[in-house]
């Protein structure tokens, strides 16, 4: 059975904050900027490419309250990024954290056995110092570390800043924050990756999910959450698990060709506003049966929000003993069926909606039948 718990039994080999940013690759930058603006509210905020002297990509910086997303696409089909995308598609290939000094954590994480890659930066000019190191983590997936705290320019060396038009200027939709980031494994491979994060990282593992607590009658999977010492940073890994049809994971891993980013969790403080706005600005949502509201109050018992208006929304809402959480999950948002978003608003709760597996399970596997894949 799952488990939760609040004790830290990791080791913090360095000062981590927070996430930072996640940049996607993307096979038309441009266009993604304009979908991720109408649909979810973000808006340009910086800017490099050819005009700013980078002759091998272009990157679009978005920015929703403290959500940052970077929308990058390569210029040459030689690029090692050209080479990413026509493996996985669009997907999110940096997961980035703030840290007070990139190279400690860096060379810290090199210390212990992590691979490094070759696009680190480290600019010190009139404008203040600037670093990101990076290393490889799952898949084709990397994780970087910024030290910006004493930087005052544009966003990062040779980006220029965007100024967007107020006529298309979008919306509050009480986004706040990147909650957590969900990354799909193979199977056997979850706990490896799980001692991944805590001998290079130094987080530890705070939930624990097997077959029994994720399944439906055709599938199943398992799962565990790392942590940083101070919650801001959590890192769910997924494996698929033996069942009598494809599981979602599975799914994934044929369409993304192997491990990565399976779902990005945003925060809210207020979802119904949230999902409110986001439905009217087009995103598409996983959708939930009338039957799972007839004894909400029973499961969940009370809560501050009108059980109507979630009904119609389609919004889940699983309770422990912290308190409670909502969320809802958007379908894939790309033709590929791998990357989608969550919302999520949490009062009180820790956890990840464990009561709300079995219904979200049954709203995922209805979509694979319709793809086929089930």
């Amino acid at each position: 059975m799952g488990f939760i718990t609040n004790e830290w039994r990791g080791t913090e080999f360095f000062k981590i904050h927070d996430f930072h940013h996640i940049e996607y690759l993307v096979g038309n930058a441009k266009q993604a900027v304009h979908f991720y603006k109408s649909a979810f509210g973000f808006n340009p905020i910086a800017y490099c490419g050819p005009e700013t002297g980078i002759r091998t990509h272009v990157s679009y910086v978005l920015k929703n309250n403290c959500n940052i997303f970077i929308f990058t696409t390569p210029l040459s089909s030689k690029s090692e990024m050209s080479n990413w995308l026509n493996k996985h598609g669009d997907g999110i290939y940096d997961i980035a954290f703030s840290v007070d000094d990139a190279c400690d954590a860096y060379e810290s994480c090199l210390s212990r056995g992590a691979t490094g890659v070759k696009n680190n930066i480290s600019s010190l000019n009139d404008e203040g110092v600037y670093k990101k190191y990076s290393i490889r983590t799952y898949g084709d997936t990397i994780h970087s570390f910024i030290e910006d705290s004493k930087y005052s320019g544009c966003w990062a060396p040779n980006f220029t800043n965007i100024k967007s038009d107020d006529v298309f200027k979008t919306e509050h939709n009480s986004l706040i924050k990147i909650d957590h980031i969900v990354g799909n494994v193979e199977e056997g491979k979850m706990d490896e990756w799980k001692e991944y994060y805590e001998n290079i990282f130094g987080f530890t593992n705070f939930v624990r999910f097997d077959d029994s607590d994720i399944s439906t009658q055709y599938s199943s999977l398992r799962s565990i959450v790392m942590r940083s010492k101070n919650w801001k940073i959590k890192l769910p890994i997924n494996e698929p698990a033996s069942g009598l049809k494809k599981s979602q994971i599975e799914e994934y891993l044929d369409f993304n060709e192997g491990p990565g980013v399976q779902h990005v969790a945003i925060l809210s403080d207020d979802i119904i506003d949230s999902i409110s706005k986001l439905r009217k600005g087009g995103v598409e949502f996983l959708d939930t049966p009338d039957t799972y509201y007839e004894n909400l109050s029973d499961r969940v018992q009370e809560v501050d929000e009108d059980i109507r208006i979630l009904q119609n929304l389609k919004i889940l809402v699983d309770r422990d003993k912290e308190g409670y959480l909502l969320q809802l999950f958007t379908k894939p948002l790309e033709d590929r069926p791998t990357l989608f978003i969550e919302i999520i608003q949490r009062k009180g709760s820790r956890g990840f909606g464990q009561g709300n597996f079995q219904a979200l399970f049954e709203s995922i596997e209805k979509e694979q039948a319709l793809r086929g894949n089930l």
